[in-house]
């Protein structure tokens, strides 16, 4: 799904509050980290995520990374954090709403 900058914006807007739920660190992105943040991508739709120094990647090596192996759309990187955006599949929860 391509969004918009209406909802890249939006979904900017809303992912500065978050706090980082998925840390990358010396070992990159593996699968443990892509089995996380598909499990956050499904329950949240938005998540945001931090790159520590330890990590031989930038964030945004990172969060192309990881965007490309959850099937999501990269909304922000700054410094060593970054946002990813996937419409989720379930029904028990409440999905964000885009303009």
């Amino acid at each position: 799904m391509a969004l918009s900058g209406k909802h890249v914006r939006h979904l900017r807007s809303l992912a500065h509050h978050l706090k980082p739920s998925i840390i990358i660190g010396k070992t990159d992105v593996n699968g443990g980290v892509v089995e996380q943040a598909n499990a956050a991508l499904e329950a949240h739709e938005l998540i945001k995520c931090s790159v520590l120094d330890t990590s031989s990647l930038d964030a945004r090596e990172a969060a192309d990374i990881l965007a490309e192996r959850c099937h999501a759309e990269v909304i922000q990187v700054i410094g060593r954090k970054f946002s990813l955006y996937r419409e989720s599949k379930r029904d028990d929860i409440e999905h964000i709403a885009l303009p």
